[in-house]
Protein backbone atom coordinates (compact mmCIF):
# COMPACT_ATOMS: atom_id res chain seq x y z
CA UNK A 1 0.00 0.00 0.00
CA UNK A 2 1.28 3.31 -0.82
CA UNK A 3 0.41 6.05 1.08
CA UNK A 4 0.47 9.96 0.05
CA UNK A 5 0.64 13.24 2.22
CA UNK A 6 0.94 16.54 1.10
CA UNK A 7 0.00 20.32 2.58
CA UNK A 8 -1.10 21.55 -0.80
CA UNK A 9 -1.64 25.13 0.01
CA UNK A 10 -4.76 25.70 -1.30
CA UNK A 11 -5.98 22.72 -4.02
CA UNK A 12 -7.61 25.08 -6.14
CA UNK A 13 -4.16 26.86 -6.69
CA UNK A 14 -2.27 23.41 -6.89
CA UNK A 15 -4.72 21.92 -9.49
CA UNK A 16 -3.11 24.65 -12.66
CA UNK A 17 -0.09 23.66 -11.59
CA UNK A 18 -0.04 19.94 -12.98
CA UNK A 19 -1.39 18.18 -9.48
CA UNK A 20 -3.73 15.47 -11.11
CA UNK A 21 -1.10 14.61 -13.61
CA UNK A 22 1.71 14.11 -10.79
CA UNK A 23 -0.92 12.64 -8.67
CA UNK A 24 -1.84 9.93 -11.82
CA UNK A 25 2.05 9.29 -12.00
CA UNK A 26 2.67 8.37 -7.86
CA UNK A 27 -0.69 6.58 -7.93
CA UNK A 28 -1.02 6.03 -4.20
CA UNK A 29 -3.96 3.87 -2.76
CA UNK A 30 -4.39 6.82 -0.23
CA UNK A 31 -3.72 10.46 -0.37
CA UNK A 32 -4.04 12.56 2.12
CA UNK A 33 -4.12 16.62 1.64
CA UNK A 34 -3.63 19.43 3.84
CA UNK A 35 -4.85 23.18 3.96
CA UNK A 36 -7.35 22.99 1.17
CA UNK A 37 -9.02 25.55 1.31
CA UNK A 38 -11.91 24.94 0.02
CA UNK A 39 -15.77 24.12 0.01
CA UNK A 40 -16.79 20.65 -0.42
CA UNK A 41 -18.15 21.58 -3.62
CA UNK A 42 -14.77 23.05 -4.64
CA UNK A 43 -13.29 19.74 -3.58
CA UNK A 44 -15.36 17.61 -5.91
CA UNK A 45 -15.11 19.72 -8.71
CA UNK A 46 -11.65 20.16 -8.49
CA UNK A 47 -11.24 16.23 -8.22
CA UNK A 48 -13.68 15.28 -10.50
CA UNK A 49 -10.27 13.34 -12.72
CA UNK A 50 -9.59 11.35 -9.58
CA UNK A 51 -12.95 9.72 -9.18
CA UNK A 52 -11.66 7.04 -8.67
CA UNK A 53 -10.67 7.00 -4.94
CA UNK A 54 -13.70 7.75 -2.43
CA UNK A 55 -13.47 11.35 -1.54
CA UNK A 56 -13.93 12.36 2.40
CA UNK A 57 -13.70 16.50 2.69
CA UNK A 58 -14.00 17.96 6.09
CA UNK A 59 -13.61 21.72 4.74
CA UNK A 60 -13.14 24.46 7.74
CA UNK A 61 -16.51 26.66 8.69
CA UNK A 62 -14.06 29.76 8.09
CA UNK A 63 -14.56 29.57 4.02
CA UNK A 64 -10.99 29.85 2.07
CA UNK A 65 -8.79 28.40 5.34
CA UNK A 66 -7.41 25.16 6.69
CA UNK A 67 -9.60 22.21 5.47
CA UNK A 68 -8.35 18.43 4.64
CA UNK A 69 -9.12 15.82 2.63
CA UNK A 70 -8.99 11.97 1.96
CA UNK A 71 -8.66 9.99 -0.91
CA UNK A 72 -8.78 6.31 -0.37
CA UNK A 73 -9.21 3.13 -3.06
CA UNK A 74 -9.71 0.97 0.14
CA UNK A 75 -12.70 2.24 1.35
CA UNK A 76 -12.57 2.20 5.06
CA UNK A 77 -15.60 1.07 7.03
CA UNK A 78 -16.21 4.05 8.91
CA UNK A 79 -14.89 8.05 9.04
CA UNK A 80 -15.07 10.63 11.49
CA UNK A 81 -13.84 13.99 10.86
CA UNK A 82 -14.01 15.69 14.54
CA UNK A 83 -12.43 15.23 18.13
CA UNK A 84 -15.61 16.01 19.98
CA UNK A 85 -14.07 19.47 21.08
CA UNK A 86 -15.72 22.84 18.97
CA UNK A 87 -13.19 24.84 19.28
CA UNK A 88 -10.79 22.51 17.31
CA UNK A 89 -13.53 20.73 14.93
CA UNK A 90 -14.63 23.63 13.32
CA UNK A 91 -11.36 24.10 11.68
CA UNK A 92 -11.62 21.19 9.53
CA UNK A 93 -8.14 19.72 10.73
CA UNK A 94 -8.85 15.68 11.01
CA UNK A 95 -10.08 12.83 9.06
CA UNK A 96 -10.18 9.43 10.78
CA UNK A 97 -10.38 6.51 8.78
CA UNK A 98 -11.31 3.49 10.05
CA UNK A 99 -9.41 0.08 8.41
CA UNK A 100 -9.44 -3.71 9.64
CA UNK A 101 -5.80 -3.47 11.46
CA UNK A 102 -5.50 0.22 11.93
CA UNK A 103 -7.09 3.81 12.43
CA UNK A 104 -5.37 6.16 9.73
CA UNK A 105 -5.53 9.95 11.18
CA UNK A 106 -5.09 12.87 8.41
CA UNK A 107 -4.09 15.93 10.42
CA UNK A 108 -3.38 19.39 9.40
CA UNK A 109 -2.06 20.61 13.17
CA UNK A 110 -2.88 24.83 13.93
CA UNK A 111 0.22 26.93 12.85
CA UNK A 112 1.23 29.00 16.17
CA UNK A 113 1.44 32.33 14.05
CA UNK A 114 3.76 34.68 13.02
CA UNK A 115 3.65 36.44 16.09
CA UNK A 116 2.80 33.24 17.90
CA UNK A 117 -0.20 34.48 18.77
CA UNK A 118 -1.74 31.29 18.99
CA UNK A 119 0.77 29.01 20.68
CA UNK A 120 -1.47 29.14 23.65
CA UNK A 121 -4.30 27.60 21.62
CA UNK A 122 -1.40 25.25 19.59
CA UNK A 123 -0.46 23.87 23.44
CA UNK A 124 -4.37 23.07 24.06
CA UNK A 125 -4.83 21.52 20.66
CA UNK A 126 -1.55 19.38 21.47
CA UNK A 127 -3.10 18.28 24.50
CA UNK A 128 -6.82 17.47 23.28
CA UNK A 129 -5.56 15.74 19.99
CA UNK A 130 -2.85 13.26 22.11
CA UNK A 131 -5.76 12.33 24.15
CA UNK A 132 -7.82 11.61 21.42
CA UNK A 133 -5.10 9.42 19.87
CA UNK A 134 -5.01 7.55 22.98
CA UNK A 135 -8.18 6.72 23.22
CA UNK A 136 -7.60 5.45 19.37
CA UNK A 137 -5.08 3.19 20.56
CA UNK A 138 -6.50 1.67 22.71
CA UNK A 139 -8.93 -0.13 19.95
CA UNK A 140 -5.98 -0.50 17.49
CA UNK A 141 -2.84 0.44 16.12
CA UNK A 142 -2.71 3.75 14.44
CA UNK A 143 -1.14 5.81 11.31
CA UNK A 144 -0.86 10.11 12.45
CA UNK A 145 -0.26 11.66 8.44
CA UNK A 146 0.12 15.10 7.65
CA UNK A 147 1.28 18.49 8.31
CA UNK A 148 2.50 18.50 12.29
CA UNK A 149 3.53 22.17 12.30
CA UNK A 150 6.73 21.76 14.39
CA UNK A 151 10.60 20.67 13.55
CA UNK A 152 11.10 18.13 15.84
CA UNK A 153 14.84 18.24 16.15
CA UNK A 154 17.65 20.71 15.01
CA UNK A 155 18.35 18.54 12.06
CA UNK A 156 14.98 18.90 10.86
CA UNK A 157 15.55 22.98 9.99
CA UNK A 158 18.18 24.88 8.50
CA UNK A 159 18.53 27.43 11.24
CA UNK A 160 17.71 25.73 14.20
CA UNK A 161 19.66 28.58 16.82
CA UNK A 162 17.89 31.06 14.79
CA UNK A 163 14.44 30.28 15.34
CA UNK A 164 14.01 28.71 18.32
CA UNK A 165 11.24 29.65 20.48
CA UNK A 166 10.58 32.69 18.42
CA UNK A 167 9.35 31.40 15.20
CA UNK A 168 6.01 28.82 14.85
CA UNK A 169 7.02 25.76 14.31
CA UNK A 170 10.22 25.54 16.64
CA UNK A 171 9.21 26.53 20.10
CA UNK A 172 10.07 24.31 23.02
CA UNK A 173 6.23 24.34 23.64
CA UNK A 174 5.31 22.72 19.86
CA UNK A 175 8.56 20.14 20.33
CA UNK A 176 7.19 19.22 23.71
CA UNK A 177 4.00 18.64 21.76
CA UNK A 178 5.54 15.98 19.24
CA UNK A 179 7.88 14.21 22.32
CA UNK A 180 4.51 13.44 24.09
CA UNK A 181 3.42 11.89 20.66
CA UNK A 182 6.74 9.52 20.22
CA UNK A 183 6.85 8.84 24.09
CA UNK A 184 3.01 6.98 23.37
CA UNK A 185 5.08 4.31 21.18
CA UNK A 186 4.74 6.21 17.88
CA UNK A 187 7.18 6.01 15.42
CA UNK A 188 8.54 9.17 13.07
CA UNK A 189 8.80 6.90 10.03
CA UNK A 190 11.14 9.08 8.02
CA UNK A 191 13.63 9.10 10.69
CA UNK A 192 13.54 6.19 11.87
CA UNK A 193 15.03 4.98 8.18
CA UNK A 194 16.98 7.79 7.35
CA UNK A 195 18.39 8.70 10.90
CA UNK A 196 20.83 11.36 9.74
CA UNK A 197 19.58 12.82 6.90
CA UNK A 198 18.94 16.27 6.19
CA UNK A 199 15.90 16.43 4.01
CA UNK A 200 12.69 19.39 4.29
CA UNK A 201 8.95 18.87 3.36
CA UNK A 202 8.36 22.62 3.69
CA UNK A 203 10.46 26.19 2.23
CA UNK A 204 8.89 29.63 2.68
CA UNK A 205 7.65 30.99 -0.96
CA UNK A 206 10.26 33.88 0.10
CA UNK A 207 14.48 34.61 0.03
CA UNK A 208 14.38 31.21 -2.50
CA UNK A 209 14.47 29.32 0.00
CA UNK A 210 13.61 26.11 -1.44
CA UNK A 211 16.04 26.89 -4.69
CA UNK A 212 18.54 27.63 -1.80
CA UNK A 213 17.01 24.31 0.30
CA UNK A 214 16.80 26.89 3.18
CA UNK A 215 13.88 24.56 4.66
CA UNK A 216 11.77 22.72 7.35
CA UNK A 217 10.48 19.18 7.83
CA UNK A 218 7.12 19.31 9.41
CA UNK A 219 5.55 17.07 7.80
CA UNK A 220 5.46 13.47 9.15
CA UNK A 221 4.22 9.85 9.20
CA UNK A 222 3.79 8.17 12.57
CA UNK A 223 3.28 5.34 13.36
CA UNK A 224 2.49 2.80 16.24
CA UNK A 225 5.21 0.89 16.72
CA UNK A 226 3.73 -2.41 16.20
CA UNK A 227 3.24 -1.51 12.62
CA UNK A 228 6.37 -0.40 12.11
CA UNK A 229 7.62 -3.99 10.99
CA UNK A 230 4.86 -3.93 8.18
CA UNK A 231 6.86 -0.31 6.49
CA UNK A 232 9.30 -0.89 4.21
CA UNK A 233 9.98 2.71 3.38
CA UNK A 234 9.44 6.25 3.94
CA UNK A 235 10.25 8.92 1.66
CA UNK A 236 10.55 12.83 1.28
CA UNK A 237 9.80 13.51 -2.78
CA UNK A 238 11.42 16.63 -2.66
CA UNK A 239 11.84 17.47 -6.62
CA UNK A 240 8.12 17.97 -6.34
CA UNK A 241 6.57 21.39 -7.10
CA UNK A 242 3.08 22.66 -6.71
CA UNK A 243 3.37 23.98 -3.02
CA UNK A 244 5.15 25.26 -0.47
CA UNK A 245 5.59 22.18 0.77
CA UNK A 246 6.81 18.70 -0.92
CA UNK A 247 4.92 15.44 -0.51
CA UNK A 248 5.19 12.44 1.34
CA UNK A 249 4.98 8.47 0.87
CA UNK A 250 5.43 5.94 2.70
CA UNK A 251 4.97 2.25 1.77
CA UNK A 252 3.24 -0.20 4.10
CA UNK A 253 3.13 -3.85 3.35
CA UNK A 254 -0.43 -5.38 4.89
Amino acid sequence: MIIISWNVNGLRAIIKKGFIDTITSLNPDILCLQEVKASKSEVLKALTPLRIYGIHMNPALRKGYSGTVLLCKIAPSKIEKAMGIEEHDTEGRIICATYEDFYLVNVYVPNSGQQLNRLEYRKKWDQDFLEYLNDLKKKKPILVIGDFNVAHQPIDLKNDKANYNKTAGYTQVEIDGMDNLLATGLVDTFRHFHPNEIAYTYWTYRFKARENNIGWRIDYFLVSDTLLPKISAAEILSDIYGSDHCPIKLTINL
